[in-house]
């Protein structure tokens, strides 16, 4: 039965409480049939999002740790323990709230529907977006004539495929779909062969040089006209993109191809079939092969490629930022096994992508590394031995 209020100053009386030295409404709770209840802790904007009509969803595979994506951020999932039992009341009032009400009730009643000693706690993170690119690699795409596409029982993905096991929210799965030049067809994300995808760039910088066209207004209709009979239409305008920025002058579409880009893919092209390449000896290659008026610069492979200064002679080698652990700590014992001691010039391209909000380069070098000077020049080494 319901306690009456008799009964709550009687109880008062035994604590020995005065109740004019209390908030005038009493509330009595009691137990109810008990619920399984988990409590989350979200910060304002996400509540304001859930109460706007949003949705949160908690993703992971069983052998991965739980993160919460809204529509654009991913969150790690942390346990926090509190010394306090935590009551989930519903309909339960403030004393603020009660304040604003004429007449306030002496007694409340109310059914307690769970409990705990935890709750979620949430920590923005990284999406973890290295599983995508690996998924979209399982089954590349050749063209359409690759006896490939002939296999039904080959690996493909819809968005609604990857959202189901990539930890990361839709928006930034989206955004790394672009970063890792992917493209529909037939409904499922691919990513180009790399042969293929040279291929298709190949038709178009021959095409722009046998009509003489500046690399900055190259013609989207022309391309698809005089290109179309060799590949598919989607695939040219796809390279154009991945190579291009879109934009239209005087009604027509044109592309403007960017020049790193281009010089980029080739030299990945020259240096993926070479362990070691003599550093002189693949600049001057690497200009001959890219399109006349193009100028080639070391900057154009900051996290592709890595030049070694102290071998004699000097050589360059294949080095892709995202061929690394994912991990902070794993990523940095996978740098100092490859080289001792590195200058900050040289690592950033391989740690950046792991800087989260806010944080620097520099941050993660004093986390991870230790500093020295080396013939005047400041270098990181691994803060841990490297076996």
């Amino acid at each position: 039965m319901p306690r009456t209020r008799a009964e709550v100053d009687a109880t008062l009386q035994a604590a020995k409480l005065r109740a004019a030295e209390l908030l005038p409404t009493a509330l009595s709770l009691r137990f109810g049939p008990g619920a399984a209840c988990c409590l989350l802790e979200l910060e304002p904007a996400l509540c304001r999002r859930l109460e706007a009509g949003s949705s949160l969803v908690i993703r992971g595979e069983k052998d991965e740790q739980a993160v919460l994506c809204s529509s654009d951020k991913t969150y790690e999932l942390k346990v926090a323990d509190t010394s306090n039992l935590l009551l989930c009341v519903p309909g339960c009032k403030t004393p603020a709230q009660l304040a604003q009400e004429e007449e306030a009730p002496d007694l409340m009643h109310a059914e307690i529907f769970g409990f705990s000693n935890n709750y979620w706690e949430l920590r923005r993170c990284r999406p973890k977006l290295q599983k995508l690119r690996k998924l979209l690699k399982e089954n590349t795409y050749e063209g359409p004539d690759s006896p490939k596409e002939m296999d039904s029982n080959r690996s493909k993905y819809t968005t609604e495929d990857l959202l189901d096991v990539i930890q990361a929210s839709e928006e930034e799965i989206m955004a790394h779909l672009q970063v890792l030049n992917a493209c529909e067809i037939g409904g499922y994300w691919r990513i180009l062969e790399f042969d293929y995808e040279m291929k298709l760039l190949n038709h178009v910088t021959q095409l722009v040089d046998s009509e003489s066209w500046s690399f900055s207004k190259v013609p989207l209709s022309i391309c698809l006209q005089e290109l179309g009979p060799l590949e598919p239409e989607e695939m040219i305008e796809h390279c154009l993109k991945c190579y291009g920025r879109k934009y239209v002058d005087d009604g027509e579409v044109y592309f403007e191809l960017s020049a790193d880009k281009i010089c980029r893919t080739t030299a990945q092209m020259l240096l993926q079939n070479a362990v070691k390449f003599n550093l002189a000896e693949f600049q001057v290659v690497w200009q001959q092969s890219v399109p006349e008026g193009m100028a080639t610069s070391l900057d154009q492979l900051k996290g592709l490629a890595l030049v070694d200064r102290h071998s004699r002679p000097e050589i360059i080698f294949l080095l892709k930022a995202d061929d690394l652990p994912e991990g902070n700590q794993e990523r940095f014992n996978a740098l100092f096994s490859l080289r001792e001691k590195w200058t900050e010039e040289d690592i950033a391209p391989y740690i950046q992508d792991l800087c989260g909000e806010k944080q620097t380069i520099g941050a993660l070098l004093t986390k991870y590394s230790r500093s020295s000077m080396q013939n005047g020049v400041k270098v990181y080494n691994s803060r841990r031995p490297i076996s």
